[in-house]
C-alpha cells in the first residue's frame, strides 16, 4: 500500500487549465482515468488526508504509485479524450458499464452495391444503416416477415446471391414476392437502392408518407376496377400497420428521443436505454456496473452517454436525450453531443407530461434490471458459498454461517415503532420464517431500546423453546408469552410475526409468508428454536451493543453479533472501537448488503401497514365483535357516524344483522367517544357535518391524505 504523499506533485507543478489525469500503480498500469475542468484543483482533492476520503477513493490513492496528466484546451476535448483512454486502458478503478446481453440490431448494408437486411450484433460497421437494438432476434425477423410484403429487399447471403445469379433462378423469397430478385436482374441495382432507402425511411418513423401513398394507389386501383391490384395494396397497407403496432406509440409528437433511467444502490448500478424514434419505442438495452468510484448520478449518465454516443456520428445520436439527472457541468457533455451528430442536441431531465411518464417506465425496467441482477448473483452456490468465508475471515468465526438473521427498526416520527426479522440460510432468502414485531414496552423513538427488546423477545422465545423440548433444562428460559407469529399477544399486548388479523395486523401480502406457514400440521405454532450462527442489525456500534446486551443477559454467548452502518456499509464487531471495512468486491460483503436491505424493506412495509391501518381508523372500530360487514351495513343505514351516535337502540337493531346487545354495545361506545369538531371547507366556510368517510370521524388525528396529496410525512420514514 504506498503512500500518496510518496508521489504527490510539488506544488506549482500541477496547471490551473482543463485536462485529464491518470493514475498509475507500481507496475505502470493505468489504474483511474479522470477529466477536470481544473486539474490543480481536482488532483488536489486526492491529496487530502486519507482519514477525509471515501473508502473506495482511498483504496484507489493508496494502490497507486504516480500520477500524470495532459493538458487540453476545452472541458469538451477533455471529455473525448478521457472516453478514449477509457477504452484504450480499461482502468479497474473507472466504472465501466457491461451489456448484460449481446443486443441484436437490424441492419441495412448500404454500403453494398446491393443493399441486404440482415440480423447483426456486435461492433457496428461504417456505412450500415443500424436499427434497435432489439431485446430479441425474432422480433427483428417477425418485423421483417412483415415488411418484404412491401419493400422486397434482398435479405440473402452473398453466397446465396452469388449461387442464384450465376444459375438465373432466384431463391424462394423472388418466387413468393418477398424479394425483388435483383440477382436474376429483375430490378436494378438503383431501383433495389431505392427499395432499400425506403425500407430504411419506414423503419427510422417516417411511415406516414408510404402509407399515404399505398393508399391512394389502392383507390386508383379501385376505381380503375383492377380489384385484384387494389386487393394486394390494401393487404401491403396491413402489413405495414401491423409491423407498426408491434411498436406502440408513445410520444404523440413524432419525437426521436432517447431515455437513459439509472438504478442504483452504493454498490452497483443498472442503465437502461429507450430508443424512440418517431414517437415509437424502437429499441431498448441495459447495462450494469460496479460503483468502484465514488460516483453521483450525475457522472453516472456522463458515463452511459460516453459508452452509448462515444462511436456514434449523424442520425445516431437523436435531437433529444433525457435523463434522470444531468452531469455537472452539462454544458461540455451536451457541446460534445452536438459535436458527435452534427447539429443541436437537447440534453435535459423532464418535469411533466408523456416524456416523464416514459422516464418513470424506463426507471421501472432500469431497478428491475438491477433486481434480476442481484438475483441471478445471489442463486449461484459457488458465490454464496465464497461469501459466507468471507463473512466467516472477516469476523473471526469458527464456521460460515449458515443461517444469518438480521433485525431492523422502522417508525415515523417516533410513532408505529415496528421492527422485522429476516432470515437466510445458505445464503438465500427464507420468506416462511421472517417475523415482524410491534414496538410496545415504550412510546417515543429509541432504535437503540427497541433493538434490546426484540433481540431479548425472540431468544427468549428460542430458550424457552429448547426448554419446552428438553434441549436445555436450565430452568432460566421462562417465556414472557411472546408469539412467534400466530398474531397471540404477550402480557404487554405486543404482537410480534406475520400474522392473519389476530392482532389487527392484516395477513401478508403477495410474496411474505402467510400465518398458514407459521404452524405445524396440528395447528400448534411452528417451534422457532432454530438458533443463528449470525445476528445482523442495521445500525452501527450503539444498535450492535444493545443486541449483545440482551443476548448476554439471557446467558447466550455463542451467537455472534455485527452490525451494518449503512453510510459507508462498515461492518460494527461488539466492544471494538473500529470497524471492520470489507472490500468492495467482497461477496461477503454483498450477501450482508442484501439481507440488511431485505430486513429494511420488510420493516417499512409492515410500518406503512401499520400507519395506513391507523390512519382509517374510527370509532367503530373499538365496538368488540363489530366486523367489517356489519360496519358497513350500520353506515349505509344511517349515512354516517354522527347519524348513528344520535340513533336510538331501537333504530340501531333495525340494522340487518344486528341484534338488541350488539346495539346496546354500540350505542354505550359511541356514547363514550368524544365527538369530533365539525369538518370545514376550507374553500367556502362551509360545514360538512353530514359528509363523512364511512366508519371514519372527520377531521380526526387519523384522517387520511387526500389522494393526490403530498404526504410530507413518507420522507421522514427510517
Amino acid at each position: 500500500m504506498a503512500d500518496p504523499s510518496s508521489y504527490r506533485p510539488k506544488p506549482g507543478e500541477i496547471p490551473d487549465s482543463p485536462g485529464v489525469y491518470r493514475f498509475r500503480d507500481e507496475h505502470r498500469r493505468v489504474i483511474y482515468v479522470g477529466k477536470a475542468k481544473s486539474l490543480r484543483q481536482r488532483l488536489a482533492n486526492y491529496f487530502q488526508d486519507l482519514a477525509g476520503l471515501h473508502p473506495r477513493t482511498r483504496t484507489m490513492v493508496t494502490t497507486a504509485a504516480s500520477v500524470e496528466w495532459t493538458v487540453v484546451s476545452t472541458e469538451v476535448e477533455a471529455l473525448q479524450l478521457e472516453y478514449s483512454w477509457i477504452k484504450e486502458y480499461d482502468p479497474r478503478f473507472n466504472v465501466k458499464y457491461r451489456d448484460d446481453k449481446s443486443y441484436p440490431y437490424l441492419a441495412v448494408t448500404m454500403n453494398e452495391e446491393f443493399p441486404r437486411v440482415q440480423v447483426m450484433r456486435g461492433h457496428k460497421k461504417k456505412g450500415v444503416r443500424y436499427f434497435g437494438p432489439y431485446g430479441h432476434a425474432w422480433a427483428i425477423r417477425d418485423t421483417v416477415d412483415l415488411l418484404l410484403r412491401v419493400f422486397p429487399v434482398r435479405t440473402c447471403s452473398a453466397g446465396v446471391f452469388r449461387n442464384a445469379a450465376r444459375t438465373g433462378r432466384p431463391c424462394l423469397l423472388g418466387y413468393i414476392g418477398k424479394c425483388s430478385a435483383p440477382c436474376v436482374g429483375r430490378v436494378s441495382a438503383e431501383e433495389h437502392r431505392e427499395l432499400a432507402g425506403e425500407f430504411c425511411d419506414f423503419m427510422a418513423g417516417r411511415t406516414g408518407t408510404h402509407l399515404r401513398r399505398l393508399e391512394q394507389r389502392m383507390t386508383e386501383a379501385a376505381e380503375d376496377m383492377e380489384y385484384e391490384r387494389a386487393a394486394r395494396l390494401r393487404d401491403d397497407i396491413g402489413a405495414l400497420k401491423k409491423a407498426m403496432e408491434k411498436s406502440a406509440v408513445v410520444l404523440a409528437d413524432a419525437t426521436d428521443a432517447d431515455l437513459i433511467a439509472v438504478a442504483e444502490d452504493e454498490l452497483e448500478a443498472a442503465v437502461q436505454i429507450f430508443h424512440v424514434r418517431g414517437g415509437r419505442v424502437r429499441g431498448q438495452r441495459g447495462w450494469v456496473t460496479d460503483k468502484v468510484e465514488e460516483i453521483t448520478t450525475g457522472a453516472l449518465v456522463e458515463h452511459a452517454l460516453q459508452q452509448l454516443y462515444g462511436e456514434e456520428t449523424g442520425d445516431a445520436v437523436p435531437r433529444e436525450v433525457l435523463v434522470p439527472a444531468l452531469p455537472d457541468p452539462v454544458e461540455p457533455v451536451q457541446e460534445w453531443l452536438t459535436g458527435r451528430r452534427g447539429s443541436g442536441v437537447s440534453l435535459r431531465v423532464p418535469q411533466r407530461g408523456d416524456k416523464r411518464a416514459l422516464m418513470e417506465t424506463v426507471q421501472r425496467n432500469a431497478q428491475q434490471a438491477l433486481a434480476l441482477h442481484k438475483t441471478r448473483r445471489a442463486s449461484d452456490l459457488t458465490t454464496r458459498s465464497r461469501a459466507l468465508e468471507e463473512i466467516a475471515d472477516a469476523l473471526g468465526l469458527d464456521s460460515a454461517p449458515l443461517r444469518i438473521e438480521c433485525y431492523d427498526i422502522s417508525h415515523l416520527q417516533g410513532d408505529d415503532v415496528v421492527a422485522s426479522m429476516v432470515v437466510f440460510e445458505d445464503g438465500l432468502a427464507r420468506k416462511s420464517e421472517y417475523r415482524r414485531f410491534q414496538i410496545k414496552s415504550f412510546a417515543g423513538q429509541d432504535d437503540v431500546r427497541s433493538m434490546h427488546e426484540v433481540i431479548t423477545r425472540r431468544f427468549r422465545r428460542y430458550l424457552a423453546d429448547k426448554e419446552r423440548t428438553g434441549e436445555w433444562t436450565d430452568g432460566t428460559g421462562a417465556t414472557d408469552g411472546m408469539t412467534d407469529g400466530t398474531g397471540v399477544t404477550d402480557g404487554t399486548g405486543a404482537a410480534t410475526g406475520v400474522t392473519d388479523g389476530a392482532d389487527g395486523t392484516p395477513a401478508a401480502g403477495p410474496g411474505e409468508p402467510s400465518a398458514s406457514t407459521l404452524t405445524e400440521d396440528d395447528g400448534r405454532p411452528k417451534r422457532f428454536a432454530y438458533p443463528p450462527q449470525l445476528v445482523v442489525v442495521d445500525g452501527g456500534a450503539p444498535q450492535v451493543a444493545a443486541a449483545r446486551r440482551a443476548l448476554d443477559e439471557l446467558g447466550i454467548d455463542d451467537i455472534a453479533v455485527c452490525g451494518l452502518a449503512k453510510r459507508l456499509e462498515e461492518v460494527w464487531l461488539p466492544d471494538d472501537d473500529d470497524p471492520v471495512v470489507l472490500p468492495r468486491t467482497s461477496e461477503g460483503l454483498y450477501l450482508l448488503q442484501r439481507v440488511r436491505d431485505e430486513a429494511h424493506r420488510f420493516a417499512i412495509g409492515y410500518q406503512r401497514v401499520k400507519r395506513a391501518k391507523r390512519f382509517r381508523s374510527g370509532p367503530l372500530d373499538d365496538v368488540p365483535g363489530l366486523g367489517d360487514t356489519r360496519k358497513q351495513a350500520l353506515i349505509k343505514h344511517f349515512g354516517s357516524v354522527k347519524k348513528l351516535r344520535s340513533a336510538t337502540i331501537e333504530q340501531i337493531c333495525e340494522v340487518p344483522g344486528i341484534g338488541r346487545k350488539t346495539a346496546e354495545v354500540i350505542a354505550a361506545a359511541l356514547a363514550g367517544a368524544a365527538p369530533a369538531a365539525p369538518a370545514v371547507n376550507t374553500a367556502t366556510g362551509e360545514i360538512m357535518d353530514d359528509v363523512e368517510e364511512p366508519g371514519k370521524t372527520p377531521g380526526s388525528p387519523g384522517e387520511p391524505v387526500p389522494a393526490g396529496a403530498p404526504d410530507d410525512r413518507r420522507g421522514l420514514e427510517r
